[in-house]
Formats: structure tokens, sequence, C-alpha cells
């Protein structure tokens, strides 16, 4: 991982040609093993796997009360999970479209890995609802479905929202991410050097022949796709943020929050896609398609989000005031004197104030700091998680309910282990499946090639 330097074009100056594209992203699938550095985080991430399965079967098994949620904070550690985890997935696919229908060229080094994010974080995140039921075996009745008493789910009820949130949200990008993914499949089908590989690749291809026809359909359907994602995306964490306003509880019944989640969630999910472009940078040595180009573009994402987040904080505390409610203002004075203060300072630190060091193209061209800046945002963004939850519930309508939450060991197991397993998942993906979109990055190397020379190197036409 390089340290300072200076921005240019979003493909090295040495306007690589389609072959050296090619052969930098699939090469290290086809032709090289794992390396040790791989081989290493595997290992590592197997024993968050295994702890992430103990911890949900132990709640399946003796129950919610292994967390630390009481008769008051019945929400804790799995709802604010969800939260962080679903917005870190909506971001993804919210990335990749959006900036595909504004023309973005620089998303295509980042777009493939940004919507496999959002795979895992959203299988990830369905896992805490479920779990976090008391009855999780009877979670199928959030489904509608025939049965002997003609029992229909409660639609006013925030857990079938996220259901339906959930599910529609995964399906969708798992066949954004899977159509994106044609053109690179069929290009490793026909590099394959060995009969399962090329049997395997062209299974998946679905007869990709890069014909004229396919490339007039491809774009057409990705870009329809993209627009339906957008909406689609907005509508699944302004959905979440109803989970919260559309009850009667002092400090979430505001009409901020649907849009206040969304900027979040896009918020989390940059810093995310940023530490994971460093670590796909270093660990497939791709500088030359992840340049620091990229990183200074997203760099300024996250610097508006964190401006918008800290107004988004600043409205919040004047509704609280302005609206002149004894809860509400009880509530808002109950961030900065209350149980959680401490937690609320850092996450303002986290979330407002560190990222203005984005400000200055030193810090944002420097991956140390800005992977370092990536993390404090989304350590300041599940804090914001889980104190929306706890902040309101410890502190709510009836005084005789004022309790703390007190964190139990499993949710520091339900909270940690979930990273090993998201890691876990991502190891895989980078030994199978092409993790930079190679047809996109070739279209942008042949433009930059063109604009200099009129034929980029390799002869791409």
């Amino acid at each position: 991982m390089s340290g300072t330097a200076q921005p240019h074009r979003w493909i090295d100056r040495e306007r690589l040609g389609y072959a050296e594209i090619c052969a930098a992203v699939a090469d290290p699938i086809q032709k090289r093993g794992p390396g040790r550095a791989w081989v290493i985080a595997f290992l590592g991430a197997l024993p968050f796997v295994l702890a992430t399965l103990a911890a949900i079967g132990a709640v399946l098994t003796l129950g919610i009360g292994l967390s630390g949620v009481n008769t008051t904070v019945v929400w804790g550690f799995s709802i604010a999970n969800y939260v962080w985890w679903i917005g870190i997935g909506n971001a993804g696919t919210l990335i990749s479209s959006m900036l595909l229908l504004t023309r973005q060229h620089w998303r295509a080094s980042i777009n493939r890995f940004a919507e496999a994010m959002t795979l895992f974080a959203a299988a990830i995140a369905g896992i805490f609802p479920i779990i976090h039921l008391g009855r999780p075996l009877y979670a199928y009745w959030l489904a509608p479905y025939p049965n002997t008493m003609d029992l229909w789910p409660q639609w006013r009820s925030a857990l079938v929202w996220d259901f339906w949130a959930i599910l529609s949200y995964l399906l969708f990008s798992l066949i954004f991410w899977f159509t994106g993914l044609l053109p690179d499949l069929a290009t490793m089908r026909d590099r394959a050097e060995t009969r399962i590989g090329r049997r395997f690749y062209g299974a998946l291809a679905l007869g990709w022949r890069g014909s004229a026809r396919h490339w007039a359909l491809y774009e057409s359907f990705h870009k329809a796709m993209a627009a339906l994602a957008v909406p689609l995306v907005c509508s699944v964490h302004s959905i979440v943020g109803l989970d919260f306003a559309a009850s009667l509880m002092p400090g979430w019944q505001e009409s901020i929050f649907p849009p206040y989640f969304v900027v979040g969630a896009m918020y989390s999910g940059f810093a995310m896609v940023v530490v994971l472009a460093i670590t796909i940078r270093w660990g497939l040595n791709l500088q030359a398609l992840i340049t620091p180009a990229h990183f200074d573009a997203m760099a300024k994402v996250m610097l508006f989000a964190a401006i918008v987040m800290t107004f988004s904080y600043a409205t919040e505390w004047f509704m609280g005031w302005y609206g002149g409610d004894h809860a509400d203002r009880s509530v808002i004075a109950y961030f900065f004197t209350g149980d959680y203060r401490w937690l609320y300072y850092s996450l303002l630190f986290c979330n407002c104030l560190v990222p203005q060091a984005l400000w200055f193209a030193r810090v944002r061209l420097n991956l140390w700091a800005l992977a370092l800046i990536a993390v404090v945002i989304n350590l300041g963004m599940w804090l914001e998680r889980i104190l929306i939850v706890w902040n309101t519930l410890s502190h709510g309508h009836a005084v005789s309910l004022w309790r703390t939450y007190h964190v139990s060991f499993y949710d520091v197991v339900i909270l940690i282990a979930p990273l090993g397993l998201f890691a876990f998942g991502f190891l895989v993906l980078a030994r199978i499946f092409p993790i930079v979109s190679i047809h996109e990055v070739s279209q942008i190397a042949h433009d930059e090639g063109a604009a200099v020379n009129g034929v980029p190197k390799g002869g791409v036409a």
C-alpha cells in the first residue's frame, strides 16, 4: 500500500491494453495459486466464521436472553448491527448504479467489488432480525403463504417491512451483479486452460459471444437495472428509517429519518468500499487499475456525506428544541449528558470532525490516512446506529421505565464475528470471479488511449 501520490487518469499512464488488463485481473485466479497473504487471511477469517455460526446456534437454542436486552431496551446489538450492515449493503448498488447513470468512468475499477459487498452485507444483515425475533422458528410467518387459518402478515409491523426490503433488495442486487459479470465470465471461459474451468465459466457466461446484438441488449438492460436500482436503494433504507420514525417514541418520530438513513448508508458504504479498494489493490497488485484518482474521488464523496450528516445531527437537535415537546427535549439533553454521552461524543468525533481532514489533497491521496479515516467513519456510523436505539429506549416517555443497556459477551461476539464472515466471503469470491470489471476498464483504457494517440496500446478498437 503506497503512501502519498499524485492523482492521474483512471488508468495508469502506461495506458494498458486489453491483454494487460485481462492478465492483471484474470491471472491471479487462473494462472497463479493463492499467495501467502491470501492463505493467512483465509485461515484468520475461519475462526470468525465458526464464531458467527456458534453465536447464531447459541441464540437459537438458548434464547434472546443471551444479549443485554431488557424490558425497556428491547432492541440492542442485533438491530443496530442489522441497520449498519444493511446500510453498507445499500451503498454498493447505489454507488454502482448512480455512477453508471451519471457516466462517471471511475466506477469501472470499483463497481464489481462494491456490488459484491452489497450481496455479502445484505445477506449478513438479514440474519439479525431473525435471531432477534425471540422465537426465530416462526420467522416464516413474515411471508404471505397459504395456510389453513388464512393468516397473513401484519403489514403495519416493521418486521414485515424489513423482510420484504431485504428480500427484494438481495434478489435485485444478485441479478444486477451477475448480469454485469457476463462479459467477464466469457473472457474467463476463453482464457481457461483446463476443461473444468472452461465448463464452469462457460455455463455461467450463458452463451455470451460478444456480438453486437449481445452488447446492445447488455447495455440497455444494465442501464435499465441501474435506473431501477436508485429508487429501490433509497426506498429500502428509507424503510429501515421508518422502522424508527413510524413509532411514537421521542427522538424517533422525525420525518428526517428516511433521507438521513439513506445518506448514512452512502457514507458508511463508501467508507467500506475505500477499505476494500485499498486491500484489493495491495493484495492483487492492481495499482495500475485502481489509481490514486479513484481514492481522491471517493474521499470527496465521503467529505460531502460528512457535511450532510453533520447538518442532519444539527437539524435533529434544532427540531427537538424548536418542537417544544418536553420528551423530545429531554432525549436531546440525554444525548449530551446521559449514560451514553461519551459514546455520543465519540460518534460526533468520528462522523463529523475526523472526515474534515479530507479537505486536504495530501490526506485524500495518502492511502494509510484514508484507510484510517474510513475505518473511523464506519466505527462512528455503528455508534450512531446503536445510540439511536439506546438513547431513545433508555429515556422514553415513562420515567419509571428508564433503564440502561448492559453489553453481554454474546453482544460482542455477534458484533465482531460477522466481520470475519464478510472477509471470508470476499476471499472466496476473489479466487473465483474477476474482482474488477475487465470489459469496463478496457473500455476506459481504449477511450483514454484514443484521446491521446488515436489507437490505444494493445490494439483495442
